[in-house]
């Protein structure tokens, strides 16, 4: 049995704790100036590799991450292990129910937000491919399909993890962005495994190509409901008799890697298969948010990290870097994705200002983009110029968007949840669950503007059904929106023994914020959501506002501990 040298199992690891060293600590850095971590991720990889380490020490850089060789097929397959349990993370965000419960809203939205930008890539590529990068020989139609797909596709995490920045997350709008962007996710990847296919670039000599796309839709299909319904029974009997969270994590982690050697072997790449059993994952009510946490924290910094720095080592940035098709990319980009998704929300009914920030939230593209074009350039379809103008789309429009759409929303002066709050609006719960919770705090407001509390229980129910409101740090904001309802109202209640709102931490709420808002209220429940997020964020707040006697103590709290 042949095994690793001495010298193979030494450079390994030293290259691997090199790189994420440099990978975690520029990514921290990153945080800090307030971006997102997979930039510095991406930045160690450029200092390290060709473009900088290697102009400056080559034999030292190619000592540490060997080009050719057993060293270098060893980093290629933990390169590639990271890709597939990233997929899994992206697809466990996914929740693919939201997107059914929405309706016509998210349909509309998300239709828009790939049909336009697919068509306006497919046109400039087919028309216009010097302009868009095309390498001599590369085949036309893929060609043209790979930029309309790479164009369309949005990063689920990154587009995630911004709504959580700007406290948007729970909010009816960033449920919407993120419904939006499960269903471009969903179709882009569809298209690209087809892609893949037509390509027969997996080298599986085990089905044609007409065969491989059948058996990727026909994967798709039973994933998303044979396998969604199984998994839902299954993972109760998991729960119940497996250690915690070891059984759970084992069992998803094991149907990953096997649902992605099922994709590779039929000739589409691993990948595919890791997102889709993460979708049918993530989209069952007994997958809870503790576990996503668990797993995206093992997967986050570890192996996410040794992937994004391992882009810098493919590619001279410095060498391929092409401004005008950088401009061409991020412009065709923008404007297709922001447009699209911007008429869709105005046809959908929305108005101009949360149409246009939809539009901006969906025009993250992070690592999805980057994944695509990775294997595109691994698998000859593009050349190192259009991959370097990728990354660099990638990586400005998911800068670019948290900003636009905190100008957009004018989420810099929101109002206050304080000033909505009546004056028997804190409540001592005598609740244990969220339904009854909500019960009580909407009988505690009695009818409200003629709307009944009936009515008022039965909407903020619903809404919850949709998606629970549990924020985290013990604070859960149950809403929705009346017609009829003339401006916003809000009734805090306090419990001792805390509910169990599904909050992403596990934790139950002890502060729970009943929050009434008009259903035209144009950004007033974002603003009051982001507002609520900001003031319970604080730990010494939170300890001191469970021991307040009444309104007058707990507004004056918060105003000797805010800005108020």
């Amino acid at each position: 049995m042949e095994s690793l040298s001495h010298q193979d199992v030494t450079i390994l690891l030293a290259g691997l704790g090199v790189l994420l060293a440099a990978a975690r600590l520029l990514g921290e850095i990153a945080r800090r100036f307030q971006l997102p971590a997979v930039f510095g991720e991406i930045l160690a990889g450029i200092l390290l590799g060709p473009t900088v380490l290697g102009a400056l020490a080559p034999n030292f850089s190619n000592l540490l991450f060997p080009r050719s060789g057993t060293g270098a097929l060893l980093l290629d397959g933990m390169v590639t292990l990271a890709i597939v349990l990233f997929l899994l993370v992206a697809g466990m965000e996914a929740d693919i129910s939201t997107v059914w419960r929405q309706g016509r809203a998210v349909a509309t939205v998300g239709l828009a937000g790939i049909v336009f930008p697919f068509a306006t890539g497919f046109a400039m590529a087919w028309y216009l491919p010097g302009l868009m990068g095309r390498e001599p020989g590369a085949a036309p139609l893929i060609f043209a399909l790979f930029i309309a797909t790479a164009l369309s596709i949005s990063a689920l995490p990154v587009i995630a993890k911004t709504l959580m920045d700007l406290d948007l997350y729970r909010s009816d709008l960033g449920m919407m962005i993120v419904a939006a962007a499960v269903f471009n996710d969903l179709i882009g990847w569809i298209i690209f495994a087809v892609i893949l296919g037509m390509m027969g670039v997996t080298g599986s000599d085990a089905f044609s190509i007409g065969s491989t796309i059948i058996l990727t839709l026909l994967f798709t299909l039973m994933m998303l409901t044979v396998a969604r319904w199984s998994i839902h029974r299954m993972l109760p009997w998991i729960q119940a008799h497996a250690s915690w969270p070891g059984g759970q994590l084992g069992f998803t982690l094991s149907v990953a890697l096997l649902g992605a050697a099922f994709t590779e072997w039929i000739g589409v790449h691993a990948i595919f298969g890791s997102f889709l059993v993460g979708v049918a994952m993530g989209d069952t009510p007994h997958f809870r948010e503790r576990i996503r946490g668990v797993i995206d924290q093992f997967v986050s910094f570890f192996f996410a990290p040794l992937f994004f720095a391992s882009i810098g080592l493919k590619v001279n940035f410095v060498e391929h870097f092409d401004p005008l098709l950088v401009l061409v990319v991020l412009v065709v980009a923008c404007l297709g994705k922001v447009l699209g998704c911007g008429l869709g929300g105005r046809l959908a009914g929305l108005s101009p200002r949360e149409s246009w920030a939809i539009g901006f939230g969906m025009n993250a593209r992070g690592a999805m983009e980057i994944i695509l074009g990775l294997l595109a350039l691994r698998f000859g379809l593009i050349g190192e110029p259009l991959f370097v103008a990728l990354v660099i789309m990638a990586i400005v429009t998911s800068l670019m968007s948290g900003p636009a759409m905190q100008s957009i929303l004018r989420l810099k002066k929101p109002r206050r949840f304080i000033n909505f709050l009546p004056s028997r609006g804190l409540v001592r719960l005598q609740a244990h669950d969220r339904d009854a919770a909500i019960a009580e705090l909407a009988g505690t407001l009695g009818p409200v503007e003629g709307i009944s509390v009936e009515t008022v229980v039965e909407a903020v129910r619903a809404r919850e059904r949709l998606m629970a409101t549990g924020l985290g740090y013990g604070v859960a904001v149950p809403h929705a929106r009346l017609a009829g309802l003339s401006e916003p109202v809000v009734v805090l209640g306090l419990s001792a023994a805390g509910i169990d709102f599904n909050a992403p931490d596990g934790k139950t709420a002890q502060f729970i914020l009943l929050i009434l808002t008009p259903e035209d209220d144009n950004g007033a429940q974002v603003q009051i959501l982001a507002d609520i997020a900001r003031t319970f964020r604080q730990r010494e707040f939170r300890q001191a506002a469970l021991e307040v006697s009444g309104m007058t103590e707990f507004l004056a709290l918060v105003k000797s501990t805010t800005d108020g």
